[in-house]
Formats: C-alpha cells, sequence, structure tokens
C-alpha cells in the first residue's frame, strides 16, 4: 500500500517507516502537517497515519479536510490523548481508528492491517491475475506449484503492476507509486527494477507478462485472459 505517515518526532517517525518499508509499503514519511496536506491532494494514497499534534495543521484538522474533500482512504490517527472525549473527537474528524502512544511496532502493522481492507484498493490478501497469486503479506509470487520470493520493491511494482492490468504505466507514475518523498531514484532505477521483476518472473514461467511500451512505459499484459 501507499501510505502517508505524518509524525513530528524524528525518533517515532522513523522507526514506524522503517517497520512499514520492511513488510512491503511505501511510505511518504513527513514531519508538517501542511506539507502532509499538499502531498494528501496530490497522492491517492491507500492509508493516512496522522499524529494528533502536528505543527502547522494538525492531524485532526488535516483528517476533517481531508474527508470534507470526498477522499475515502482510511486515517488512522496516533495521539497521547486517551479520554474518551478526545477518541470521540477524531473519530467525528473522519478517522477510522486510535492508537494512542507510545505506539508498539506489532500492533501498529495489525491495524495497518485491518484498515488496508477499508481500502477502495484493497482486493484481499491475495492478488489474483490469471492463475497467478501474489501474496501480500509473505512478498512471494505463486503460479500453480511454482513460488518465488520478492524483494520488498520487486513486491511494490510486482503489486502497482497488477492492480493496473494491461494499463500502461509511465516510468514517472512507477516513481511516484513506488518511491517516496525525499527519495531520489537514479535514471535508469525503474528499467533496473522492471529487469530484475522480469528475472523473478521467469523461475515461474511468465516473464513475458511484463510488455514494454516503447517511449510510454510497461504494462502487465497476460496472455489469454
Amino acid at each position: 500500500m501507499l501510505i502517508l505517515l505524518v509524525e513530528d518526532d524524528p525518533s517515532q517517525l522513523e522507526p514506524l517507516r522503517a517497520a512499514l518499508l520492511k513488510v512491503g509499503h511505501t511510505v511518504d514519511a513527513i514531519a508538517d502537517g501542511e506539507t502532509a496536506q499538499w502531498f494528501a491532494f496530490r497522492k491517492d494514497y491507500d492509508l493516512l497515519i496522522l499524529d494528533w499534534m502536528l505543527p502547522k495543521v494538525s492531524g485532526v484538522e488535516l483528517c476533517q479536510v481531508y474527508r470534507q474533500a470526498g477522499k475515502l482512504a482510511p486515517v488512522l490517527m496516533l495521539t497521547a490523548k486517551d479520554t474518551i472525549l478526545d477518541k470521540v473527537m477524531g473519530l467525528d474528524a473522519g478517522a477510522d481508528d486510535y492508537l494512542v502512544k507510545p505506539v508498539d511496532v506489532l500492533e501498529l502493522l495489525a491495524r495497518v492491517r485491518a484498515l488496508g481492507r477499508r481500502s477502495p484498493m484493497w482486493q484481499g490478501d491475495i492478488l489474483s491475475l490469471g492463475e497467478l497469486e501474489l501474496h501480500l503479506s509473505t512478498l512471494t509470487l505463486e503460479l500453480g506449484s511454482l513460488t518465488t520470493q520478492l524483494s520488498s520493491r520487486e513486491f511494490q511494482l510486482m503489486e502497482y503492476l497488477m492492480r493496473h492490468p494491461r494499463q500502461v504505466l509511465s516510468h514517472n507514475q512507477i516513481e511516484q507509486a513506488l518511491w517516496s518523498c525525499g527519495e531520489e531514484p537514479e535514471s535508469n532505477a525503474v528499467t533496473t527494477l522492471v529487469r530484475r521483476l522480469r528475472q523473478r518472473l521467469q523461475t515461474i514461467g511468465v516473464k513475458d507478462w511484463i510488455e514494454t511500451v516503447h517511449r510510454m512505459g510497461y504494462r502487465i499484459n497476460p496472455p489469454n485472459l
């Protein structure tokens, strides 16, 4: 999933970001509400994780504005405020869930998995295209009895392609979907990643499913489907 993580405390932001990246998510990690609001309206996030107390624009305010604009991605609020009135305020602002600090990483990941199922993009723990199955919890691809393990970045690309079957995706679209804000992929990063993913696909006999569309980008184009 593409996640917007907003937390102004670096000692909490970086561990949470690392944990989310480790399980295959793409994460834009932002330290203030104003910048986060700019990103929230320019990318189609699958999930927002918002700290309550943020500089410039609070997490509650950001959630309210996001919902008023008709945005539907689930929102998880992180806060030290744990009274009933605080929880009600966060939920009334449009939040879907609430996690009290200090945040336990395992609990956060469990909440993320649960909220992911509410996302408009969610299609289950296994993403299927014909007989090809991408297991979102284990980062593995299966075709019949054949299995291949993907790296985090290979998994992100495969998931992105499978969620947009037969759609031509440009280099820029892939970079936006796979690289977090502040990351600067090398000019040949997408090409290199596609080559690596094709090598993985070759081990299960579907290397040719990823098609290069000259001067436009790439698409997953399974035959006979």
